[in-house]
């Protein structure tokens, strides 16, 4: 059976009106991120995000080079001594931090080639397409570079900069999402870099496939240029504290409570920044 339905004028017009509305919200949240200043030229968003129907918990930091140097420590450098993310800020005066890379089961080398000036944590570089390059050699190169086999000259490149740290790419030097689909999901890190050349980190607390973390970070107004996956599950965190605000954020592993885990486990590895003087 058929059933007509007719709508009056005044019901249609409200409709659309609704309708509008709507879109207006959604075209607004698709052009702004609730940025807040943590310092000149540090800034975090902290937002949910209904994405393809989920319920995204993201913490994003966007970091200037122009006003923060980098620094990569390694357990293996400093005595072998794993510690969290907010212990290895603390103990080192860093603004903000982040697993450097997945690890190894010795619990201390990379699972990709990772140097730092002298110090060589893993020497083997892999296939992996992604490295994050800092500390040049030469004024006339960026300050840090997130690297793409695909885009630029790695066998030029690599000599030329002191601290290096390879992953595996997310987002290549194309804007494209070159992790393949899965079931799989967990909370998950990355870091990314903008075209401004602002370096992002990329924190998602809700478990989900890297490969739709991937889009969710091309869906939002970052102007994103690439991105390297860093860690997923309970190890991954990010730390940040500055006279304006501090936060503390760690993954949980699939089907454990969001709040299941009550303390950040200890990493060997860890980028973080520091303020320049200017």
């Amino acid at each position: 059976m058929r059933v007509a339905v007719r709508f009056g004028k005044t019901a249609f017009r409200l409709a659309v009106a609704g309708l509008i509305v709507l879109l207006a919200g959604r075209v607004f949240a698709a052009k702004a991120l609730p940025w807040e200043t943590a310092d000149k030229g540090l800034y975090v968003a902290e937002f949910h995000s209904d994405f393809n129907g989920g319920n995204y918990a993201l913490t994003l930091v966007r970091i200037d080079p122009a006003y923060y140097s980098f620094r990569l420590l390694c357990a293996s450098q400093h005595g072998n001594e794993q510690l969290s993310v907010k212990d290895w800020a603390l103990k080192n005066h860093l603004v903000a931090a982040v697993n450097a890379s997945m690890y190894q089961t010795d619990g201390l080398t990379s699972i990709d080639f990772m140097k730092n000036f002298n110090h060589v944590n893993n020497p083997r570089l892999s296939r992996d397409n992604t490295i994050l390059a800092f500390h040049p050699a030469a004024k006339n190169l960026p300050p840090i570079q997130l690297l793409d086999r695909e885009c630029q000259d790695f066998g030029d490149l690599l000599p030329k900069y002191r601290s290096l740290v390879q992953g595996i790419r997310m987002i290549s030097c194309r804007g494209q999402n070159v992790w393949s689909k899965q079931d799989a999901k967990w909370s998950s890190l990355a870091l990314g870099m903008d075209a401004g050349g602002n370096i992002l980190f990329l924190f998602c607390r809700t478990p989900d496939s890297v490969h739709d973390f991937a889009q969710l970070l091309l869906s939002l107004p970052l102007s994103i240029k690439s991105a390297m996956y860093l860690e997923g599950g309970p190890q991954a965190s990010l730390y940040l504290s500055t006279p304006k605000m501090s936060l503390e954020r760690y993954c949980t592993l699939e089907g454990l409570a969001s709040d299941s885990l009550k303390f950040a486990l200890p990493v060997p590895n860890v980028i973080g920044i520091v303020k320049k003087n200017r």
